[in-house]
């Protein structure tokens, strides 16, 4: 007869892959505040590609996405601080000229 001892079995966790942003929360910020040429609207549509990407576990679609709304929310904020310095400064010269 033969003797059998425990079996051991061991399982090796692959290592969490880092979830892709989606950038939703900018996305909202810039499509209510900074919005020129729509393009905070624009950002808010990829943002929630990106986060259905996610949920049906497309990591490199979601990164695509993800991206292309963070290029968009950051050239949405750009612009919109450029136009409300524009504003601002323009309003300041009108004002002087008048009195």
């Amino acid at each position: 007869a033969t003797a059998f001892g425990p079996t051991i079995t061991s399982f090796v966790q692959p290592p969490p892959v880092p979830s892709p942003k989606d950038f939703v929360l900018w996305s909202l910020f810039n499509t209510m505040f900074c919005n020129p040429f729509c393009l905070g609207f624009i950002a808010l549509v990829f943002s929630v590609k990106a986060r259905d990407r996610k949920i049906a576990q497309d990591p490199t679609g979601a990164s695509s996405y993800g991206k292309t709304a963070k290029h968009l929310n950051i050239a949405a904020l750009c612009l919109g601080i450029v136009v409300g310095i524009l504003c601002i400064v323009l309003l300041v010269m009108y004002y002087n000229v008048l009195q």
